[in-house]
């Protein structure tokens, strides 16, 4: 009983003791000066690091606007594309500065912290070999020109704008406003949609007893009514003719070139315009 009393109070003592002192560092004022110094030399890397990202992100977007201007012939996608990816790093890299600087405010050896960050490095890197593959998929996504910001794409069930294509992952952004975050490691097949001009294809329908030939002639006025007013549509649109026939209707098939992704809009309108000129003219239903 007595040994445990004895204990009880020296741990008493040891408490006060420790209160004390932290009470004495507290109100000593060259501690205040020292942490105050500190403090404002943490301000000023942070502030440091925060001018020096904004100037170089600057920087980047001022070469890419040079490069649009230049007379001689680049891909602007991929020019967009490679400088977002540059800035990136360029912020990652200063991030990692500044972290590192302000580490040794607080009286952090900054050598054993970077020769550790080195062999921590390695064994990171036998052990994060998806993150590796992420990385390398995603420079070759950019210099293979695979796709870019801005291009419509589909990978696997994800179809969508491309947002942004980064060191680890690219980000698509649905019709409907999601965005998918996808690693570029799993990124292996993509359809790209904004390369190429894209072809509309509209079926129409009219009554088996309609007069043919009038419903080719109004398929043909109307379709060439909408290539003059749809920005969409590049090419004056076909009437291929007749694709179908059943007993109760005829299925007159349009095809129509449009700028890359503009298939969508293109078919909306067609659609549109050849039921309301086909109803006028009687030719949806006979009798």
């Amino acid at each position: 009983m007595e040994t445990k009393a004895l204990a009880l109070l020296m741990d008493i003592s040891t408490w006060t003791d420790f209160k004390q002192k932290t009470w004495n560092y507290i109100v000593d004022p060259a501690n205040w000066t020292v942490w105050l110094i500190i403090a404002v030399k943490v301000l000023i890397i942070y502030i440091g690091g925060r001018i020096a990202n904004a100037i170089t992100r600057r920087a980047v977007s001022h070469m890419v606007q040079e490069r649009e201007k230049s007379p001689l012939k680049f891909d602007q996608r991929r020019t967009k594309t490679i400088g977002r990816l540059v800035g990136n790093l360029i912020s990652y890299t200063i991030n990692f500065f500044v972290i590192i600087l302000v580490l040794s405010q607080f009286g952090f050896n900054l050598a054993p912290i970077l020769a550790g960050a080195g062999v921590l490095g390695l064994a990171i890197g036998f052990g994060a070999q998806s993150l590796v593959k992420d990385v390398i998929t995603g420079f070759f996504i950019i210099f293979e020109d695979q796709f870019a910001v801005g291009d419509v794409v589909q990978t696997g069930n994800f179809k969508g704008t491309v947002e942004e294509i980064g060191i680890r992952v690219t980000r698509i952004r649905s019709w409907t406003g999601e965005i998918h975050i996808i690693p570029n490691g799993l990124i292996t097949q993509v359809t790209n949609f904004s390369t190429h001009n894209s072809l509309a294809v509209v079926d129409v329908t009219v009554a088996y007893e309609a007069d043919l030939a009038k419903a080719l002639a109004v398929t043909k006025e109307t379709v060439h009514r909408v290539y003059e007013s749809c920005d969409a549509i590049v090419k004056e649109p076909s009437v291929l003719g007749v694709q179908a026939v059943t007993s109760a209707e005829v299925t007159i098939r349009v095809t129509a070139e449009c700028r890359p992704n503009g298939q969508g809009e293109a078919m909306r309108v067609l659609n549109l315009e050849l039921m309301q000129a086909l109803n006028e003219h009687g030719l949806k239903k006979i009798g």
